[in-house]
């Protein structure tokens, strides 16, 4: 394919997404300066008709983009329409603003829904793929402990300890220093094993409360690896719902399920920077005829995924640069906050 077809497949892309309606090759060869002549561009819509990337809705319309056309468009996309100095300011600002890890999300996933006007989901930092950062042990009774395990990407796990013996103040002060000691700055996915080896380096008197300290952490390690995701924008899907062929009830029901929006999202030790699956490139039968475009974030690596969901009429610049903007912002205030 000529540069000459790509660019009629890049205005017939274009003009549609802000049109919403098909595309004639009279339209094209005025909007857009190409140079050539309304037939040239007819001649080069059958070109392109005939190699799947576009298709004639009905008889005596234009052409709309196939899947396979977005694909092409996105492959090829040469700029990525940037946020507008004062778009990036008032993302910054609002993000900034958040208090905790929760707020950090909750703030994310509406920024990109309204940001793109599409359905957004955040997946929060993956306890697989962050480390300890903290760990604080308080004293509620003499048999009672609180735990608080602080991760990395700001995510807190808080548990509660019974202790098999009456502890003093420097009983749980020395308990704290050994926690903090053996399991601060180490990978979670590596703690188990340290954990496994904490009674042993308790003084012999503390070995079955720190027995009791290290079956409680393993549960906040091991137990609560689920992943968590946010959703915002379900109403976004319903004003665009006339460019998907189907009922958006199964859209709709599938983004309830926590399961399916990890999957939405991609694997979990996927490090793909930014990623768009366009109609049948999605493994998700429910979201065939949708875009789903994704990005990685984390300080430093990654540690959880962020996207948007919508029809295959995306503004695709637009939508690339904002998830992209989005998690490098979101990567930033995690990398702040180690």
């Amino acid at each position: 394919m000529d540069d000459r077809k790509l660019e009629v497949l890049r205005a017939i892309v274009e003009d549609y997404v802000s049109t919403q309606e098909p595309v004639g090759s009279k339209a094209v060869a005025q909007r857009h300066s190409l140079g050539v002549s309304a037939a040239t561009v007819r001649n080069d819509m059958a070109y392109l008709e005939e190699a799947g990337y576009i298709q004639q809705p009905h008889t005596s319309a234009g052409r709309i983009p196939t899947a396979k056309g977005y694909r092409l468009f996105v492959d090829r996309l040469g700029k990525i329409k940037p946020l507008s100095a004062a778009e990036r300011r008032a993302v910054h600002r609002f993000l900034s603003e958040a208090i905790d890890l929760d707020d950090v999300v909750t703030r994310t996933v509406r920024l990109l829904a309204q940001l793109t006007h599409q359905v957004a989901v955040v997946q929060y930092p993956s306890l697989n793929r962050s480390s300890v950062r903290h760990l604080e042990l308080v004293s509620l009774t003499p048999t009672r402990l609180m735990l608080v395990m602080i991760t990395d990407t700001g995510r807190v796990e808080q548990r509660y300890v019974e202790t098999p013996a009456e502890l003093t103040e420097d009983d749980v002060l020395d308990l704290r220093r050994l926690v903090n000691e053996q399991l601060q700055g180490k990978a979670l996915a590596d703690a188990p094993r340290i954990i496994a080896g904490l009674d042993g380096l308790a003084r012999p008197e503390l070995r079955a409360t720190a027995s009791a300290l290290a079956r409680v952490l393993l549960e906040s390690v091991v137990a609560r690896t689920e992943e968590r995701v946010a959703v915002a924008g379900a109403a976004n899907l319903t004003r665009n719902g006339n460019f998907f062929a189907g009922s958006l009830r199964p859209i709709l029901e599938a983004l309830e399920e926590e399961v399916v929006l990890m999957q939405l999202l991609g694997r979990a030790d996927s490090n793909a920077l930014l990623t768009v699956r366009i109609g049948d490139e999605n493994e998700i039968d429910d979201f065939r005829e949708a875009t789903v475009v994704t990005a990685g974030y984390g300080p430093g690596s990654v540690v959880g995924h962020m996207g948007v969901l919508g029809p295959t009429r995306m503004d695709y610049p637009g939508t690339i640069a904002a998830v992209r903007a989005v998690a490098r912002y979101v990567s930033e205030i995690l990398e702040q906050n180690r």
